[in-house]
């Protein structure tokens, strides 16, 4: 199973799996605490994982096409939200293989 990650530097990890998992609750099965939270997309998954001073993604799918779909979505709503809710956090993802 392709599999990617990243780690995202930034003091308020928790404070993002809440809202990116609040948020795809909304649509899909999504359960988070206060240092880890677990998204099933119906083209993959996200786990997310508050760790000190960053937040650690782990994405995977069940083919390549399928998985930059989930890394792309997490992406755009995790840099999104850095801006519009941390106020110049800006944060970047950058996906590796896992």
């Amino acid at each position: 199973m392709p599999a990617k990650q990243a780690q995202v530097s930034t003091t308020h990890a928790s404070r993002y799996i809440k809202r990116l998992c609040k948020h795809f609750a909304h649509k899909v099965e999504s359960t988070w605490d206060e240092q880890q939270g677990v998204t099933d997309f119906p083209f993959g998954r996200c786990v997310m994982q508050a760790d000190g001073a960053q937040l650690a993604l782990h994405c995977t799918a069940d083919d390549d096409t399928q998985l930059e779909r989930v890394c792309w979505v997490v992406t755009d709503h995790l840099e999104r939200f850095s801006v519009a809710v941390e106020q110049g956090d800006a944060l970047s993802v950058e996906w590796q293989a896992a």
